[in-house]
């Protein structure tokens, strides 16, 4: 048979002609195959490795992502993974899939959020408990090694009760609102860890401590333990039998399981509010209702009734309380320097111009122009 015109006929593929594709695009296996490394390497449930590949395969169909990077392509299965963990409240963080990965938490953070935004997931709070939990899980510290002394072995069950007692204090005080949790967790963990056994772990430091654990340090961790020592500083400080020592950061270690006991009551005495101090600077000589009520319990009962307000100044100044607010509020960053005006520009020549509502000063209504005539006595 000989076909006419044969120049019409072009080769047209076969996933074109049916409308079939007979196999996946190589950046979706690319794709599918990290995803599942990752589940494996997570060691997760085979339920959570179908449903983070199902929302990997969404996300490439989805126009908002044909046409990013490379880069943010191979995060986005990390971000499907992460989805997967946070909905059935699977402690990961996302530092720990960014370690992962090799990756920027900024860039990943980014991707996260578009992905959650186009595909409309529903994401659940992280469980801080859980978290504590899973992170401590990956220490060393609790089994003897060749590497690890003996002394600094410690029992799991412990540590993670007194770290959770830690972070509990910790998000009472306004250190963890706003912050990444694995700093704090990391030197809550560090604070117990040495308190369960002060004799033989105050000199150790908190990136041998890591080291040790076999824990990655993360940068902002000295901050938030300088900041948990500063709390129980003030703590101790309220604690009778504490007050003949010379508490240091050092030595409050040791009393940590004191301080934990009695968290709730040094709390009230240790921080002030700031309706009792503007109630005392009101009235510095006369009792003030609202001192002895529920609200504003008194630490010296009685006492401390009867003197009023100036007891209480007293003991501010001793003391020295400060209201209970976010570390953002009681250190402030500072703010760049404003030029100071010239001498020239701020002198007075009178061709300033005038504003409206100056102008509104001078003019005067009908009845103000009756009175000024019979004042004036006008004829």
């Amino acid at each position: 048979t000989v076909w006419p015109n044969t120049g019409c006929f072009s080769e047209v593929a076969y996933s074109q002609s049916t409308g079939q594709k007979e196999q996946l695009s190589r950046c979706l296996q690319r794709g599918i195959r990290r995803v599942q490394d990752l589940c494996k390497v997570l060691q997760l449930p085979r339920v959570f490795e179908e449903t983070a590949v199902s929302y990997f395969q969404r996300a490439l169909q989805h126009p908002s992502f044909h046409l990013v990077s490379l880069e943010k392509k191979e995060l986005l299965g990390g971000c499907c993974v992460f989805v997967t963990c946070r909905q059935h409240n699977w402690p990961v963080t996302m530092g720990t899939i960014c370690s992962l990965l090799y990756a920027k938490q900024e860039l990943f953070a980014s991707v996260y959020l578009s992905l959650q935004k186009e595909l409309g997931l529903s994401v659940p709070a992280l469980s801080l408990a859980d978290l504590v939990k899973t992170h401590l899980n990956s220490f060393r510290l609790f089994q003897h090694a060749s590497d690890v002394p003996a002394p600094f072995v410690e029992d799991k069950d412990k540590m993670i009760a007194r770290t959770m007692q830690i972070v509990e204090l910790a998000s009472e005080t306004w250190l963890v609102t706003g912050r990444h949790p694995v700093p704090i967790v990391t030197a809550a963990a560090f604070l117990s860890w040495q308190s369960l056994q002060p004799a033989s772990r105050l000199t150790c430091t908190l990136g041998r401590f890591c080291k040790l654990a076999g824990v990655d340090l993360p940068p902002p961790a000295h901050l938030r333990l300088k900041e948990l020592l500063e709390i129980l500083l003030r703590m101790a400080s309220q604690l009778a039998w504490l007050r003949v020592f010379n508490m240091d950061k050092k030595t409050v270690v040791k009393h940590i399981g004191d301080l934990l006991q009695n968290r709730i009551f040094l709390l009230k005495n240790a921080f002030c509010l700031e309706d009792r101090e503007e109630q005392c600077a009101a009235a510095p000589g006369e009792d003030s209702p609202g001192v002895g009520s529920p609200g504003f319990p008194l630490a010296t009962g009685g006492a401390a009734q009867e003197e009023g307000c100036p007891s209480e100044g007293k003991r501010q100044r001793e003391g020295s309380p400060r209201p209970l607010l976010p570390p953002c509020l009681i250190n402030p960053r500072k703010r760049l320097r404003t030029a100071a005006p010239n001498a020239s520009d701020s002198a007075i020549t009178g061709d300033e111009p005038i504003s409206d509502s100056e102008i509104e000063q001078y003019l005067r209504g009908p009845d103000e122009i009756r009175a000024f005539r019979k004042a004036k006595a006008w004829p």
